[in-house]
């Protein structure tokens, strides 16, 4: 019955009760009265297991963004926008188990219905499969939408956006290397320049390391857009 939706989630239960109570929205359990339950205890748990395994892949692909930007990120991996727009690619809505009015007002389409729906499913899949059904769930559906959708913007993290770019482009990360250390103990000027495949392709300076590696992260996130702009 939900083959093809398996295979869209790349994920088959082991128990498809779970699967169809993830689908069954609130409104047609209350149409039903032989149906015990719905989906609103499940997308509590998919919420949960999202932010983990959303946690984990950050952790490990931005290996230089600080707890603020990883929050930021891990934010914008599962806000209601983005669950929605991945439930609508897979066609989520058709599935939908929903009562006859909200049926008829549109709630196939509707966004809160389809970014529930797709956490009640990491929900299900939790219970079905624990962590490791969530991860496939997770592989098969969030990581090639980011693919497309940049988290990370330069303006919020030009070491992130500079990263996301550089992996996309060539799988590898930028190389950020000290050049100077100038001035007094309480008046320190760094000099940073960051590399990608053994090419300088920014420099920076700032009163610490960090402030100096994301001027230097700007500088070459605008060198490589000229670079791939002139190959066009």
């Amino acid at each position: 019955m939900y083959t093809a939706l398996e295979k869209k989630l790349g994920y088959s239960f082991q128990s498809i009760k779970f699967l169809e109570h993830a689908l069954t929205h609130r409104s047609y359990r209350y149409e039903d009265k032989r149906m015990d339950q719905d989906n609103q205890r499940l997308e509590f748990l998919g919420d949960a297991a999202l932010g983990f395994v959303s946690a984990n892949y950050l952790f490990t692909r931005f290996p230089d963004s600080q707890e603020g930007d990883l929050t930021r990120f891990r934010s914008r991996m599962a806000n209601t926008q983005t669950l929605a727009q991945i439930a609508s690619e897979i066609e989520l809505g058709s599935f939908l188990r929903l009562g006859r009015g909200e049926q008829q007002s549109g709630g196939i389409h509707r966004t809160s219905n389809l970014a529930d729906t797709l956490e009640s499913i990491l929900g299900a899949a939790f219970l079905d499969g624990e962590l490791a059904a969530v991860q496939i769930i997770f592989e098969t559906l969030f990581i090639p939408y980011f693919e497309k959708v940049p988290l990370v913007s330069l303006e919020d993290n030009p070491k992130g956006t500079l990263q996301e770019t550089v992996q996309k482009q060539w799988k590898i990360s930028p190389e950020y290397r000290l050049v100077r250390e100038e001035g007094s103990a309480h008046s320190k000027q760094f000099t940073v320049e960051v590399l990608v495949k053994g090419e300088v392709l920014g420099q920076g300076t700032g009163t610490n390391k960090r402030l100096a590696e994301i001027e230097a992260a700007q500088e070459a996130f605008k060198q490589l857009q000229r670079m791939n702009e002139s190959r066009t």
